[in-house]
Order: C-alpha cells, then sequence, then structure tokens
C-alpha cells in the first residue's frame, strides 16, 4: 500500500476527518501525529547582515603582491 500524507487540523472535540479515499475503506492503517512547529525568522539589521555576509565572496585575506603589481602597471 502506497503512503498518503495530507494536512488537516484536530478539531476542538479531539476528532480528525479524512478526506474521502475509497482505496482506504476497511482497510487497517497506522496514524501518525507530528505537530507542525512554527519557525519564527529573526530579522537581521544592517550592522549584523554585514557582519554575517562579509567576506563571503571575496577571501578575507588579500593578495597584496598582485595588487601592488596592478596597481604600478596602470600609474
Amino acid at each position: 500500500m502506497k503512503t498518503l500524507r495530507f494536512r488537516t487540523r484536530i478539531s476542538k472535540s479531539g476528532t480528525i476527518h479524512l478526506p474521502k479515499n475509497t482505496s482506504l475503506a476497511d482497510k487497517e492503517v497506522d496514524v501518525i501525529i507530528v505537530p507542525k512547529t512554527r519557525r519564527l525568522r529573526k530579522t537581521l539589521k544592517a550592522k549584523e547582515f554585514v557582519e554575517k555576509w562579509a567576506g563571503f565572496l571575496y577571501p578575507l585575506e588579500s593578495n597584496d603582491s598582485k595588487f601592488d603589481y596592478l596597481m604600478e602597471k596602470y600609474k
């Protein structure tokens, strides 16, 4: 039997309403309840964003000899 997944709410009286599915009629099934948790997204301030992503695209250590060479070349 294939696995079915759907989202529903448990009513205040404690009942769960299943969608009509004729393939489940008169069959024994396992029910696993996993409560949904809400993730709170933390908003970053501009300074925190810069500190978090600084150096992401470029390495933190610079290649000074290459920089010096290019500065001398294009003076």
